[in-house]
């Protein structure tokens, strides 16, 4: 069993910066893909972030390009989400997911590729 805990989420003022850190315990895999997703109040959870198991490939919705950097240490079995010009849109529960054992094809953008989630950490950006 893959336990994943998430921290680092708060409140900020637009524009402000966060990073969040998902660290991993129990038995896991480090050739896995690693990614965020979030919920805000009335929608679906939807794809913020992904990365590949050697982070050569990270992948963005557009909605976060150029604002957020997704990375991970492995020797830590950790992964991190940078966000930086925070606007109040990004105010949501941000969850980190985890592929588990690694799958032949990968569709990072999809929640149904990972295995385990965090139990979310909110993050509130006021305007």
């Amino acid at each position: 069993q893959v336990q994943l805990v998430e921290s680092g989420g708060g409140l900020v003022q637009a524009g402000g910066s966060l990073r969040l850190s998902c660290a991993a315990s129990g038995r896991t895999f480090s050739s896995s893909a690693m990614g965020w997703f979030r919920q805000a109040p009335g929608k679906e959870r939807e794809f913020v972030a992904a990365i590949s198991w050697s982070g050569g490939s990270t992948y963005y919705a557009d909605s976060v390009k150029g604002r957020f950097t997704i990375s991970r240490d492995n020797a830590k079995i950790t992964l991190y989400l940078r966000m930086n010009s925070l606007k109040p849109e990004d105010t949501a529960v941000y969850y980190c997911a985890g592929e588990g054992r690694a799958h032949s094809v990968k569709n990072y953008y999809t929640s149904s590729l990972y295995d385990y989630w965090g139990q979310g950490t909110q993050v509130t950006v006021s305007s």
